[in-house]
């Protein structure tokens, strides 16, 4: 986890799997690659001008209680959680909150049939982001989800701006 201040401007927040940053720094970007079947959680509050990004790898804790008290960044319930806190903690408010989902593609092509608890993980983790989301009353304004290609996307934190690249090329603003 790390959340940043204005002091620390003109910095590029790398955020790996299972982990998160929040900022209220507009000269930094946040940032994650080789997204897969993970999926990006990206945050943005405009009025309090606070950015938050999470790169989490499974949907649900109770797969790996153990892991989760370490890594809670690492599930879609405990990561998304604990992405929310960093940005109240830097004077976001929920309902004033924009998300975004990208991720969740089908890299390995596992479509077994019967194998929908096995495989299909990406879908499962867009499912599993979108659910806590909606039980929580917060809506997913953007998306770019789905597909067999990884993604890379960068956040501006000065204005939540989110760019997604596939193969080096940008294919989605939102």
């Amino acid at each position: 986890m790390n959340i940043t201040s204005a002091a620390s401007a003109g910095r590029l927040l790398r955020v790996g799997i299972g982990e998160f940053v929040v900022s209220n720094s507009a000269e930094e970007t946040l940032t994650t690659v080789a997204l897969g079947s993970c999926v990006a959680v990206c945050l943005w509050e405009p009025h309090a001008r606070v950015a938050g990004l999470l790169h989490f790898l499974l949907p649900d804790s109770s797969l790996n209680q153990a892991r989760a008290q370490r890594e809670p960044a690492v599930f879609a319930d405990t990561g998304i959680a604990q992405l929310f806190h960093a940005a109240y903690a830097l004077g976001a408010q929920k309902p004033r909150c924009q998300i975004r989902l990208v991720g969740g593609a089908d890299i390995g092509g596992h479509k077994a049939p019967g194998a929908e608890g096995l495989f299909n993980v990406g879908r499962r983790n867009v499912i599993a982001a979108r659910g806590i989301l909606w039980r929580n009353g917060v809506l997913v304004e953007g998306e770019d989800i789905g597909g067999t290609m990884p993604r890379t996307l960068a956040m501006n934190a000065g204005d939540g701006r989110v760019t997604v690249k596939t193969d080096g090329r940008v294919v989605t603003e939102l």
